[in-house]
């Protein structure tokens, strides 16, 4: 983990200081696990639960809380498996392109 990775994760703890621990952990799994070129952390609840040693069910109402609060979006679906990613904005990304006039 170099400088920027280690400052990004600090910013991002400050920005969830106000959510729950668990809120804060699926976040943070989020952030920092591995993904696909889209951003899309492209394992199941029940993998991603026993990661951090929560049951699936308490996992899957906790990360439907982090994504009404708007933290992740659902960005894969195969079947009735869906994938989700951390939103750019939660990272303080800028996602918008200005407009500018054609010349």
């Amino acid at each position: 983990m170099n400088d920027e990775d280690k400052h990004r994760t600090l910013r991002l703890l400050q920005k969830t200081a106000g959510m729950t621990a668990n809120q804060r952990l699926v976040v943070m799994l989020y952030a920092v696990h591995p993904t696909d070129r889209a951003g899309t952390v492209v394992e199941t609840a029940a993998e991603l639960a026993k990661l951090v040693g929560l049951s699936p069910t308490v996992f899957s109402r906790t990360r439907r809380q982090v994504i009404d609060a708007g933290w992740l979006e659902e960005s894969e679906r195969l079947a009735h498996i869906r994938y989700y990613r951390l939103k750019p904005e939660a990272m303080g990304e800028n996602v918008v392109v200005e407009m500018r006039r054609a010349t």
